[in-house]
């Protein structure tokens, strides 16, 4: 609003230049004649001339026929050429050339039909009507090539604010599918494991005959427990959705793979731990929560690609060197049927995470053993 405040006070300005100009010539003539002015065609140039700034305001609604009546105001007011070259550049900036061009013949005449109704002595009436022609050319003509100028300015600065909100909307899009991408692995995470716990768990009742009462007891409760915190984790993750925020603190880290251990062992599956990392405490919180998602997927693949085996879980690393994540099991036989639901999406998801993480994953099988092995930054 202050910069059309501050273009509106200035087209105002532009407008009073000739009364300004006029009114100095005139002055300077009083006093080197040293006789008072005549104030009655003074008083009615300036009359014109303030009609001709009050035509002004509606020079947005009626371009052209407010630009042809401050032109025509010209015939009788010297004054008024100011507020009818304004309204004429306004009239320009709309590339309507049917209005232009009559409109431009009014601005262009209509001063020199002025002089020619002078009182003036004929000779002297032909000659400044022919500067005045002249010159009338050159002013219209500028006005012309200024405020077709103008106009091709505005179009180029409204295209680049088009596409400034256009790039700053598609930004906000793609910020938003990034946390969207995340919550999803998020959640992908989440509910692998505890789904696949629950499997392992619910296959243990419907296979074993020989628990008793007790031990069935106990792992109809692991059961339990794990369908509570699944829902608890799923409402976790769907309320940073909600807030469409991303995932929020405290989210788990490595200091947290101690009671994921725990956990899968309690249903079941059999993990051999080596952890030699050094300074776990200075881990970013970043990096410590992809490395504990990691190793959680890196199980959970386990148990549903090599259901019954032993899973070695090698953590190594100090600030400055890295963080080396090794998780290794024996690689199924080529008998085994297939991967089931999801199958072979899991090491997409594990690669995804280790790149948001900055780091590396690499896979192989070796001495019959499937191995994966990630390398997160770690710096000093």
């Amino acid at each position: 609003m202050k910069g059309k405040s501050r273009g509106e006070a200035l087209r105002y300005l532009c407008a009073t230049v000739p009364a300004l100009f006029v009114g100095g010539i005139s002055i300077l003539s009083a006093v080197n004649r040293e006789v008072a002015p005549d104030l009655g065609p003074i008083a009615w140039d300036l009359a014109l001339f303030g009609v001709g700034l009050v035509l002004m305001r509606w020079r947005h609604r009626f371009p052209w026929q407010v630009a042809l009546a401050t032109a025509l105001l010209t015939l009788y007011s010297t004054t008024a050429a100011g507020p009818a070259y304004v309204t004429y550049v306004s009239l320009c900036t709309h590339h309507r050339w049917r209005q232009i061009v009559p409109v431009a013949l009014a601005t262009w005449l209509c001063p020199a039909a002025q002089i020619l109704w002078s009182d003036a002595d004929k000779l002297r009436v032909v000659s400044v009507t022919s500067v005045t022609m002249v010159t009338g050319s050159v002013i219209v003509g500028g006005l012309t090539v200024f405020g077709l100028y103008l106009r091709t300015w505005r179009d180029l600065a409204a295209s680049r604010r088009q596409a400034a909100l256009e790039a700053q909307a598609h930004r906000v899009e793609q910020a938003k599918l990034a946390e969207r991408v995340k919550i999803a692995h998020e959640m992908h995470d989440v509910l692998a494991h505890r789904i696949s716990l629950l499997a392992m768990l619910a296959g243990g009742l419907s296979h074993r005959t020989d628990l008793t009462a007790e031990q069935t007891r106990e792992t109809a409760q692991a059961i339990q427990e794990n369908a509570h915190q699944s829902l608890n984790e799923l409402r976790a993750v769907l309320g940073t959705l909600r807030r469409d925020g991303g995932v929020e603190d405290p989210q788990p880290n490595l200091a947290d793979l101690g009671a994921l251990f725990d956990e899968v062992r309690v249903a079941g599956q059999q993990v051999e731990v080596a952890d030699t990392v050094d300074g776990r405490e200075l881990l970013p919180a970043r990096t410590g929560r992809h490395a504990y998602r990691i190793v959680q997927e890196a199980l959970t693949n386990a148990r549903k690609h090599a259901p019954g085996t032993r899973v070695r879980a090698e953590l190594g690393g100090r600030p400055g060197q890295g963080l080396r994540i090794r998780m290794s099991n024996p690689a199924p036989h080529a008998g085994s049927s297939g991967p089931g639901p999801g199958g072979r999406l899991g090491l997409v998801g594990l690669a995804e995470r280790a790149r948001m993480a900055g780091g590396t994953l690499s896979h192989a099988v070796q001495d019959g053993h499937f191995v994966l092995d990630v390398r997160l930054p770690w710096e000093a």
